[in-house]
């Protein structure tokens, strides 16, 4: 039997906007069961963590702040439509890591269940975001750039550099929630290797 053959489709604008909300609003989630838990994670997030734990600065605009010399990359290399979607997923990000906790009151988390449930959730977001030709800066136009570029997956580089940024914590955590850190990276990367894979998804 012959397969059938599907021609990538554009996504609207509508679609892309439902899904940078719906991808970022997932972030936020995740990244709120990572701080209450006291836990790190990789990425620019996790460099916006680690600075929000040494210096109390405000974490969202930390991460904002973090993310603008990546737009340079992200205007030369991917493009002003991918550069302004990532700017409003940062954006998004950034406000409801902020806003949320106004919303909801968690009053007590275990570290294990907010690691991989916030590795999950972060994941997830990541997932719908890419698929819609935007990322949350930082790294993740890295090593989307290098994954277009060289064929490399972005899930698996990823998996690395937000190891080796979680690891940077140690003298901000306790060994065990360095590995459950660790441990929330993995999970996180686990999701975006196996479901981002060059050729599979047809939006563009």
């Amino acid at each position: 039997m012959e397969k059938l053959k599907l021609e990538p489709t554009k996504h609207t604008l509508f679609e892309d906007l439902q899904a940078i909300v719906t991808g970022t609003l997932a972030v936020a989630m995740g990244v709120l069961f990572l701080k209450e838990a006291g836990l790190l994670t990789g990425g620019t997030t996790g460099l916006a963590i680690l600075i929000h734990y040494s210096t109390g600065f405000n974490f969202g605009l930390t991460l904002f702040l973090t993310n603008l010399p990546f737009y340079l990359l992200a205007i030369a290399q991917m493009g002003w439509a991918f550069t302004l979607k990532t700017m409003l997923s940062v954006a998004l990000v950034s406000l409801l890591t902020e806003l949320i906790p106004n919303w909801l009151v968690i009053e007590g988390i275990d570290p294990l269940f907010a690691s991989i449930g916030g590795g999950l959730l972060i994941g997830i977001g990541l997932l719908i975001v890419f698929r819609h030709q935007a990322s949350l800066g930082g790294l993740n136009v890295l090593v989307l750039f290098i994954q277009e570029r060289y064929g490399i997956r972005a899930g698996k580089l990823q998996m690395v550099l937000d190891s080796l940024i979680v690891i940077a914590g140690l003298w901000l955590v306790t060994p065990w929630l360095l590995a459950v850190s660790v441990l929330g990276a993995i999970v996180l990367n686990f999701v975006l290797t196996t479901n981002h894979k060059p050729g599979r998804y047809t939006g563009f």
